[in-house]
């Protein structure tokens, strides 16, 4: 048990540093605002992240965890996002996306230069999986 509540003490506070330009992102801050075991699917859990981009902010293109199922809202501004190398889409204040297993994501940006810009990732994950995403390597 104490194991557990340190692994999950652990995912809370990587997951709650803010991104830094070490890390490639700019403007950014990534904060975990839930993480629950689904009791009814083994080896899985629900986590919450909340991604604020001031104007011009971004994060470098990564991909996620390989389980990671990722439901994505615009909650405030708007949020470039490019998937697998797709089209660049601007996502608006209520819309949403979603990024399956493997999924690369190139671009996650602010899509304005003025105004800021968030959004709620909602991942479904194995449990065990502490890192939720991987900036790609240069």
């Amino acid at each position: 048990m104490l194991k557990k509540i340190a692994l999950i003490a652990a995912v809370v506070f990587a997951a709650a540093s803010p991104m830094n330009a070490a890390d490639g992102s700019k403007n950014a801050k990534v904060t975990m605002v839930f993480d629950h075991v689904l009791p009814n699917v083994p080896g899985k859990s629900m986590r919450g992240v909340l991604v604020e981009y001031g104007p011009g902010g971004y994060s470098p293109s990564h991909t996620h965890a390989k389980s990671s199922f990722i439901y994505a809202t615009v909650l405030e501004g708007e949020i470039k996002s490019q998937v697998n190398g797709g089209e660049a889409k601007i996502y608006k204040a209520g819309e949403n996306f979603v990024e399956n297993p493997g999924d690369h994501h190139g671009i996650s940006a602010n899509g304005s230069e003025t105004k800021p810009a968030k959004l709620l990732a909602v991942f479904v994950v194995d449990t065990n999986d502490t890192e939720l995403t991987t900036p790609d390597k240069k």
